[in-house]
């Protein structure tokens, strides 16, 4: 089943999510023992894309309390990078990942 993660950064956080990105995008890549596959990620931006101003993801793991877990081990979310934190059940439907077109014919 796949999730979307919409994250929104607390104020005055920027200086904090750039010294902590490695970090952050290291563990999405590897996830250690959480049960969740990154599909897709990056930073939402200012209007004038001047700067990050929070995080989407889409994710695949059987149960939203995996992704939660997963979540909230987060370097970002360990460090209060994020205000608030949105997972919601997700259907991916277009441009969907090979492995989903196979299964489908």
């Amino acid at each position: 089943m796949y999730f979307l993660v919409l994250a929104t950064d607390a104020p005055d956080t920027a200086i904090k999510r750039e010294e902590i990105g490695p970090i952050h995008r290291a563990y999405l890549r590897h996830p250690g023992n959480h049960r969740v596959k990154v599909h897709l990620g990056g930073p939402t931006l200012t209007v004038q894309r001047e700067q990050s101003n929070g995080s989407l993801l889409i994710v695949e793991a059987d149960e939203i309390s995996a992704v939660s877990e997963f979540v909230a081990d987060d370097p970002y979310v360990q460090a209060g990078v994020f205000q608030s934190i949105e997972i919601r059940p997700w259907s991916w439907t277009l441009g969907q990942p090979e492995s989903m077109t196979e299964a489908a014919h």
